[in-house]
């Protein structure tokens, strides 16, 4: 498991957002990455993003400025009502 920092302080929606699921498909399973924003819109579009991919979020840090979330690349599938499904079919869709 390994931890990727990506540093997206001074971008603006939809930047942060569009950065971080670029770097999150460049991870493995486990794998965690480290996300700075500026953008105040990050705390709305990083979580919403997350929830789509099916990886988990937190936020470790916030100040008045800045939030730092903690991202954990998950095993690639999410549940749905019908049981579990792959996301990266999802993610094939989304690119």
């Amino acid at each position: 498991m390994t931890t990727t920092k990506l540093d997206l302080t001074g971008l603006k929606c939809p930047l942060p957002a569009l950065k971080t699921r670029k770097a999150l498909k460049a991870l493995s399973p486990g794998d965690f990455l480290e996300v700075h924003c500026t953008d105040p819109m990050s705390v709305i579009d990083i979580p919403n993003l997350i929830r789509e991919t099916g990886d988990k979020v937190e936020i470790s840090e916030r100040a008045e400025h800045r939030v730092v979330f903690i991202i954990e690349k998950a095993n690639g599938l999410i549940e749905n009502a019908n049981g579990v499904s792959p996301v990266a079919s999802r993610r094939n869709r989304d690119s």
